[in-house]
């Protein structure tokens, strides 16, 4: 590496570092983000609840099934997805609605760098936010089975790689969507039109041809899950049942890097359409 190479590196750290300081403090202190933190820590106000009032001689493995219903349903499906709606695409066309985008086009700072800085930021928010309340959730579940009990489930059982199991597929639903919600804000003047459509394609995912359940992000989230979502019960009819239909996961260690290769490309490439970006306030 040359020494103006080294030069242009160092700076753009420095750039990025920043630009993630600046978008970090906007997003976990935002008034208008604050459903993002209730979608992301309200599985815990049931789960409580069911600490507090649960029999406690509740079989174990009937709340590992639920705890797997409960986040791949709900946690992955819609708090994931909206939340990184809600963080990512605002990086972007928040900054345009709040007519500041401009200060960071005038700096000067290659649009490159502006969008792995906002990544970044938007990254480290979600993965807090979204990454901490799947740790808290697991103690809200189980500890009113006692604690000889959770100890063996967590150290001799499969508890603890159960967690690192969810912890590591909320991390990705978050390098995953955040990526695809980024690059929205890029190219759309309304991202929640593509979040609309992305949204449903991830819905119908599990009746899809083999080949197209791949191109998703759901599809690859599922495979790193440890447990099988729990088939519903009662009316076939129910909405459960239209989420709930058998898939044939894939290792996780290939659902772990096409995910992350899919975030990279999506990334790279609205870097490069960033270049083109230009800010009309007057028609937003």
């Amino acid at each position: 590496m040359t020494p103006a190479t080294h030069s242009n590196w160092s700076l753009w750290m420095r750039q990025i570092l920043a630009i993630m300081r600046i978008d970090l403090r906007k997003t976990f202190f935002a008034k208008r983000g604050l459903w993002i933190y209730f979608l992301a820590f309200c599985p815990e106000i049931p789960m409580v609840g069911h600490w507090l009032f649960s029999n406690q001689t509740d079989a174990l493995a009937n709340d590992v099934q639920i705890f797997s219903g409960i986040f791949q349903v709900f946690y992955l499906r819609v708090a994931i997805f909206f939340g990184c709606v809600g963080i990512f695409s605002n990086l972007f066309r928040g900054e345009m609605m709040d007519k500041s985008l401009h200060y960071y086009m005038l700096a000067p700072v290659r649009r490159e760098v502006l969008v792995a800085g906002k990544f970044l930021s938007g990254l480290v928010a979600s993965v807090v936010i979204f990454g901490g309340s799947t740790l808290l959730q697991f103690p809200a579940m189980y500890w009113h089975h006692g604690r000889e009990l959770m100890h063996a489930y967590m150290f001799t059982g499969p508890g603890m790689s159960h967690l690192v199991s969810y912890f590591t597929a909320a991390v990705l639903a978050c390098i995953g969507y955040g990526s695809l919600f980024l690059a929205s804000g890029v190219l759309f003047r309304n991202p929640l039109i593509p979040a609309a459509g992305l949204l449903m394609w991830e819905s119908i995912n599990g009746f899809l041809p083999a080949l197209l359940k791949k191109l998703s992000v759901i599809y690859w989230l599922q495979s790193i899950c440890p447990i099988a979502m729990p088939n519903p019960r009662g009316n076939a009819r129910n909405i459960m049942a239209l989420l709930v239909v058998d898939i044939d996961p894939a290792p996780a260690g290939l659902a772990i890097a096409n995910l992350l290769l899919i975030a990279a490309f999506v990334v790279v490439w609205a870097a490069m359409r960033a270049r083109k970006l230009e800010i009309s306030y007057g028609t937003d």
